[in-house]
C-alpha cells in the first residue's frame, strides 16, 4: 500500500481545528484505517503514531477547540 506524506495531513488541517481523537478520525475518514504515512524523517508511520510525531514537532498551535495547524511549518516539497 502506498504510504502518504505527513504534510498531506496537515494541509487538510487548514483552516479546521481538532482535538487528538477528531484529527485521528478525519485522517481515517480522508485516507483509509489502514493508511500508513511518512515524513522527511520517518516512514511506515500509522495514524497514532502519525499524530504523535507532529505533535513532538510542534506542528500544531491551539486553536479554539483544541489545536490546528502551524501552516509556516508545513513543509513544501
Amino acid at each position: 500500500m502506498e504510504q502518504i506524506h505527513g504534510h498531506e495531513v496537515l494541509h487538510m488541517m487548514e483552516g479546521h481545528s481538532y482535538t487528538e481523537n477528531s484529527l485521528k478520525e478525519a485522517i481515517k475518514e480522508r485516507f483509509g484505517e489502514e493508511r500508513l504515512f511518512y515524513t522527511c524523517s520517518a516512514d511506515h508511520l500509522t495514524i497514532d503514531e502519525l499524530v504523535v510525531f507532529l505533535k513532538e514537532r510542534k506542528k500544531f498551535i491551539p486553536a479554539e477547540s483544541g489545536f490546528t495547524v502551524d501552516s509556516s511549518k508545513i513543509c513544501n516539497h
